[in-house]
């Protein structure tokens, strides 16, 4: 009887400590201060998004500035207003359609339309700021730039090579371009070999924002060597080119055409008739015909010492190359290039189009040597420009740790 009462006190005293402990607890809850939630705005493109109605999209194909603007509420007067100030530093007639663009909005009943942001590409964008004054502001983000490698066995072609590593079709367009004038590209052997050290854009040295330039290359076609390395013999120009081991230029003076893909639709021809004049009117210069709107490339390295319209010419670009050699490209729908500029062999110049005397889409392209306007296609064109002999010791200073990195890539 003794024990059962002794253990029935036990139990009460336990009890009673329990709630007493758990009457502490809820009461150390209730005087602890509740610690404050800090909210971190939300920000893009410098802008505290909490404080706009944000909206993303892509430009559809007909849409313009003005009927973006007027769907977010914008009135015509004040959109005219908007596109007449920002011209000079944002030319609203140049959006494109699948571009991407994000417009901050008042948030409240209007929902009207403050801030247009578009977006160049994934460095470049610009902000349209109309909300008490009208600016506007070219922005690029910060780029770091990072040497990445690939390397691989030819057994197909090299595009599906780089493919199946994933790195972008660029690298193998710009192989093939430093290799134009060495390595026919559509004659690659299986078991050919190459490695390639290249620049990889990113942004927030994450994502991924593109391919800068090739730094070197190595090509092994057919059991021979082909080395590429990335170098500015002249630094008042600052035209890169790809040299050999050797300090030999990997390509040639001219390209054969001033357009990738065409056809020579008339040739230079001193004999030529004309029905429509009843004589013989020379043609001094060499037709390529192709769609408007084709890219016109200068056929060397360069200064430009015309870009104008002209009568019969319409839209055309002249370049002194050297004291021997000019060139000229008539009929443009577009200029690319000023007086005074200086371009590299396969520089974007202008755009095919039909200005001027022309009855259909084509790019005239004449070549002058020493005054006198020649057939390009007959002439026996020069090498390009071998390394100066003062500069050759310190470009093989240059690629020597260049060739070590590139010769330790496995395949």
């Amino acid at each position: 009887m003794l024990k059962k009462i002794t253990l029935l006190v036990i139990l009460i005293f336990t009890l009673l400590s329990c709630n007493n402990k758990n009457s502490k607890t809820q009461e150390n809850k209730e005087n602890t201060p509740e610690k404050e939630t800090i909210k971190v705005p939300k920000k893009l493109f410098g802008y505290n998004l909490d404080t706009f109605k944000v909206v993303k999209k892509k430009i559809k194909k007909g849409e313009t500035f003005g009927t973006i603007l007027d769907q977010h509420h914008v009135w015509t007067p004040k959109i005219y207003e908007i596109a007449n100030t920002v011209k000079p530093d944002f030319d609203v007639r140049r959006l494109r359609a699948g571009k991407n663009y994000t417009i901050l909005a008042a948030k409240d009943s209007t929902e009207q339309a403050q801030i247009f942001i578009y977006q160049h590409d994934l460095i470049n964008y610009s902000i349209v700021d109309f909300r008490d004054s009208i600016y506007t502001k070219n922005v690029k983000k910060k780029v770091t730039v990072k040497i990445e490698e690939a390397s691989g066995i030819i057994t197909s072609s090299l595009s599906q090579s780089l493919d199946k590593q994933h790195v972008s079709p660029v690298v193998a367009n710009d192989l093939s371009d430093i290799y134009a004038w060495t390595i026919d590209f559509f004659r690659l052997q299986k078991n050919d070999r190459f490695k390639v050290l290249y620049e990889q854009k990113y942004i927030n040295d994450t994502i991924p924002a593109g391919i800068g330039k090739i730094k070197a290359a190595y090509f092994e076609h057919v059991g021979k060597p082909f080395y590429a390395f990335n170098y500015v013999p002249d630094s008042i120009t600052g035209i890169q080119e790809y040299f050999d081991e050797n300090t030999n230029n990997l390509r040639r003076a001219f390209l054969k055409a001033p357009l990738k893909f065409s056809r020579i639709s008339s040739r230079y021809n001193l004999k030529r008739y004309i029905a429509f004049y009843g004589r013989v009117k020379p043609h001094l210069g060499t037709d390529f015909a192709a769609p408007v709107g084709t890219p016109i490339l200068s056929t060397a390295n360069g200064q430009v010492i015309a870009s104008e319209y002209r009568g019969g010419n319409g839209n055309y670009v002249k370049i002194r190359h050297n004291a021997t050699y000019t060139t000229q490209y008539l009929h443009m729908k577009k200029r690319n290039v000023k007086v005074g500029q200086y371009v590299k062999q396969g520089d974007i110049i202008g755009w095919v189009g039909m200005t001027g005397n022309t009855s259909g889409p084509h790019v005239c392209y004449r070549f002058w040597k020493h005054g006198k306007q020649v057939d390009p296609l007959k002439e026996e064109l020069p090498a390009a420009k071998p390394m100066k002999k003062e500069i050759q010791e310190k470009y093989l200073s240059f690629i020597a740790p260049i060739k070590k990195e590139l010769d330790a890539i496995p395949y």
